[in-house]
């Protein structure tokens, strides 16, 4: 439940924009990495964790002021902690060539990404 604080402040509205942000960036990174397959996007899906990165923290940082000052909920900003750490081991092991694991976390992360934007948009 978000609280009539919460939706005053504009963290509610934040958090939405940063968590749809952030769920795009971990769509187009799925986009690459088919693009991989094909032998093409390489840079583009090195470039776009770096934006999965910075989008994540910055949604755990909306997430926390929309549960602190705001009043809010605490599970999405425990939610957007999980999103950036899973993102920081999916990074690792993608650069490590685990491919077997690197794909169902992507997976994890984008399903984690659509919950917490389907809860945003719906409050």
């Amino acid at each position: 439940m978000v609280t009539e604080v919460a939706k005053g402040s504009g963290y509610a509205t934040a958090f939405k924009v940063v968590t749809a942000l952030s769920t795009l960036s971990v769509l187009v990174q799925a986009v690459t990495a088919g693009q991989l397959l094909s032998g093409g996007a390489a840079g583009a899906h090195g470039m776009g964790a770096t934006a999965v990165h910075a989008l994540a923290l910055a949604q755990l940082v909306v997430a926390m002021l929309l549960w602190r000052p705001a009043r809010g909920p605490g599970w999405p900003a425990l939610v957007s902690l999980v999103v950036l750490l899973l993102g920081f081991v999916q990074s690792m092991l993608g650069g490590s060539g685990a491919v077997a694991a690197h794909v169902p976390l992507g997976m994890a992360l984008f399903g984690l990404s659509v919950w917490l934007l389907v809860w945003a948009l719906r409050r």
